[in-house]
């Protein structure tokens, strides 16, 4: 009975949750495959971290004055907006790709505008999900989110090395293109997203002021501010080695073998899957900060050390799976803080004050994980010294040894920050109901 009304009560949540995750295989998809694609035309670790700056950068800029004008607009129709944005993108490559026109630069431009679309998005459909999510579900709602984009980690790269060797690219663009209009047409038709009454002083407001008001929040709320400035150096760390060079590693380390980084893709996924269906089953944490600290260093010295130690696909993916297995419960405690301090006419707003602060540091991490594989690390991992000798015991010698040897460093720097937060006493208020 009570399991009956637990889904009574999510039902509205379920379907959408249901309907986004096929969306987003579809995409995840297609990223993957245009990774593939990206590091076959120019073989560096900078054509990738590329991507992946045009990917995040715009919405973090705009993330402030997007995050205040969903606030004032109706959240369902900003995000069925933004995901047709992103299906004419879609379409634009496949496009481009089809006729042969297809260059790196195309996909740097349009993940720039997807991005500033994203902007848009992510906070319209916060709030959306808090508005449908009774407040005793937040924890297992994310869960659940969890749980579906680690599956979309498993299945992507497994799924996408198959189509393209069958039937090639078109076809990962064709079924991008058909899990988009199961997305939109299940957000159009299907879900009743309630509207947040705005006053009309409110609506007067100006933006900037607006905009200043999230920003006001959590300068007012110290011990929240100071938890998110923590995940902005965390995101400088993980996204300065992390998934955005770990493409080119293994690729570097294996002589292209795609197989083999589907197979540490993949077990990123599955160790977050592992990850989620506990958070979804497990009773909430009495200390959500020690969880959310404990976890972080744990994954730092399961995913990023390891990795940088590793020089086998066993170990890899071991490491894949190990490292990315506590992440739900960091992302699920977290969000849980994040929605019951913030009220939901602010949500918009300071959830965009905090992606632009948590998640600034992510393109400049990318760009400089680039930059120092490509230029520091990798020729002085193959240009004999003392201490190249010395490291290589470490991390291995060959292509792929500098990024390593980044691995190695953020894994250690990572764990060390974090275990130090852990004992930080100032966070325990974020633990009071």
């Amino acid at each position: 009975m009570k399991r009956r009304q637990t889904l009574h009560d999510l039902q509205p949540f379920l379907t959408l949750w249901g309907s986004q995750s096929v969306s987003s295989l579809g995409s995840a998809m297609t990223k993957y495959a245009l990774i593939i694609w990206a590091y076959q035309q120019l073989g560096t670790a900078s054509s990738i971290t590329m991507l992946s700056v045009c990917s995040f950068l715009p919405s973090i800029l705009f993330c402030f004055i997007a995050g205040a004008l969903t606030d004032r607009w109706n959240k369902k129709k900003v995000m069925l907006l933004s995901d047709t944005a992103a299906a004419m993108g879609t379409l634009s490559i496949f496009l481009l790709y089809g006729t042969e026109s297809l260059r790196i630069w195309h996909l740097y431009v349009m993940n720039f505008l997807l991005s500033f679309m994203d902007a848009f998005q992510r906070p319209a459909a916060y709030v959306a999900e808090s508005l449908i999510i009774p407040k005793k579900y937040y924890a297992k709602a994310s869960g659940l989110q969890g749980f579906s984009n680690s599956l979309v980690m498993i299945l992507s790269p497994a799924l996408a090395t198959a189509i393209l060797s069958f039937w090639g690219m078109e076809a990962v663009f064709m079924i991008d293109l058909v899990s988009f209009a199961v997305a939109f047409f299940t957000l159009l038709l299907l879900i009743n997203i309630p509207t947040v009454r705005v006053d009309h002083e409110k609506k007067k407001e100006c933006i900037l002021k607006s905009v200043i008001a999230g920003l006001n929040f959590l300068r007012e709320h110290a011990t929240l501010f100071r938890i998110i400035l923590f995940f902005s150096l965390i995101n400088l760390l993980a996204s300065l080695a992390g998934n955005a060079i770990m493409p080119a590693m293994i690729l570097a380390r294996t002589g292209n073998d795609k197989v083999v980084l589907g197979m540490v893709s993949s077990a990123i996924g599955a160790g977050t899957l592992i990850g989620s269906i506990l958070v979804t089953v497990a009773k909430p944490a009495k200390s959500r900060t020690k969880v959310i600290f404990g976890t972080c260093a744990a994954s730092f010295l399961l995913c990023d050390f390891l990795w940088g130690l590793g020089r086998t696909p066993f170990l890899w993916v071991f490491a894949a799976f190990a490292g990315n297995l506590p992440l739900p419960f960091l992302t699920a405690n977290m969000t849980t803080i994040m929605r019951t301090k913030v009220p939901i006419r602010m949500q918009g707003r300071v959830f965009s004050t905090r992606d632009t602060v948590q998640f600034i540091t992510i393109p400049v991490g990318f760009f400089l994980g680039g930059v120092l594989a490509d230029h520091v690390f990798e020729p002085f991992m193959l240009t004999p010294s003392r201490l190249q000798q010395l490291l290589s015991h470490l991390v291995g010698t060959g292509r792929g040894s500098g990024m390593a040897l980044i691995f190695l460093i953020t894994g250690t720097v990572g764990a060390a920050v974090s275990l130090i937060s852990l004992k930080d006493k100032h966070y325990r208020e974020l633990d009071v109901q």
